[in-house]
């Protein structure tokens, strides 16, 4: 999915029961968005960032593109994300199939690639944990199949980024069952994180309706990372859930590897826009020693503080403390 240029906007915070988010994900969206409310495929809508191919794209949005976040409705534009099964058991590798349906009503078969994937399947808890960026494999008969990680029951929200041949970007969302007890997790508002011993953390604020940027660095034992890996054609992902809804955003790095300006690391620049104010859950992918790791923020739009861990490596632009 075009990774760069395709971000959606997430939830944080989120303290969904498991039957009151059933039906919050099945419903059309928020209001103010619009009726094809999926056609914000890797937030290309109300995202900004560099993406290959499609050209430096800082600028302002539309309105309306703003206010069409992708994942919130199940189709759109004549296609919908019809899963096999609406419930998998609990376990670490339970097999998850679905379909992508066209205007004509039959199975589609034939995908754009983007970021090397003909199509990227986001899935997550509707509190916003379990998180999981995965790469289903296509079968001839249009029938997607991939292995989720459904240790932890709950409702799931499954987000379908896409292309298909000859159609517009997409994410379209859906909902998965896991039986058993569920206890939602809160999210209080973090900046800084640890991740298998990597500590990454996020400068910069979100303004509502504005481009944003935000800057995200890594290091490992105190010193900051400067051989990031190419990870599906970018140094990062970044994805964003907003809370309450979860609305849907892809957005993609300032720049990729192999431009001639973009080093790998320690710092990743993404230029993002949020339709509304509020709380957003961000997941950042990211690949060091042939290994891909998430590190998880959780962000306001209010103005706060950006942390600046003693002995990180400095961001290039930012707004935290050494850049005041």
């Amino acid at each position: 999915m075009n990774v760069p240029t395709r971000l959606a906007a997430y939830g944080a915070v989120l303290v969904l029961a498991a039957g009151g988010a059933w039906a919050v994900g099945t419903a059309v969206g928020p209001l103010g968005a619009a009726a094809d409310g999926g056609t914000g495929a890797h937030g290309e809508q109300a995202v900004h960032g560099t993406d290959a191919g499609h050209g430096d794209t800082h600028g302002d949005v539309s309105g309306a593109a703003a206010e069409a976040p992708g994942g919130l409705v199940s189709t759109a534009a004549g296609y919908t994300l019809v899963p096999l099964a609406t419930t998998v058991a609990a376990g670490p590798e339970q097999p998850f199939s679905f379909r992508v349906t066209g205007p004509d009503g039959r199975p589609v078969t034939a995908y754009e690639v983007e970021h090397e994937k003909p199509l990227h399947l986001i899935v997550v808890r509707r509190d916003t944990s379990a998180f999981q960026h995965v790469h289903p494999e296509l079968g001839p008969d249009g029938t997607w199949t991939v292995p989720l990680d459904t240790t932890a029951p709950g409702s799931y929200r499954v987000f379908a980024d896409f292309v298909p041949s000859g159609g517009p970007a997409l994410t379209l969302g859906t909902d998965l069952s896991v039986a058993g007890e569920f206890t939602p997790v809160t999210h209080a508002e973090s900046r800084d994180t640890t991740v298998d011993g990597y500590r990454v953390w996020l400068d910069g604020d979100l303004t509502p309706g504005r481009t944003s940027r935000l800057t995200l660095a890594v290091a490992r034992d105190g010193e900051p990372v400067t051989d990031l890996q190419p990870y599906l054609g970018a140094y990062g992902h970044l994805v964003a859930l907003r809370a309450g809804d979860l609305a849907y955003l892809h957005v993609h790095p300032d720049g990729e590897p192999g431009d001639g300006r973009t080093a790998p690391g320690p710092t990743v620049t993404f230029f993002a826009e949020v339709p509304t104010a509020g709380t957003y859950r961000m997941f950042l992918d990211f690949q060091h020693e042939g290994t891909v790791r998430t590190a998880e923020f959780t962000v306001g739009t209010a103005p706060a503080a950006a942390t600046h861990p003693p002995g990180a490596p400095e961001p290039a632009h930012g707004h935290g403390p050494a850049d005041e």
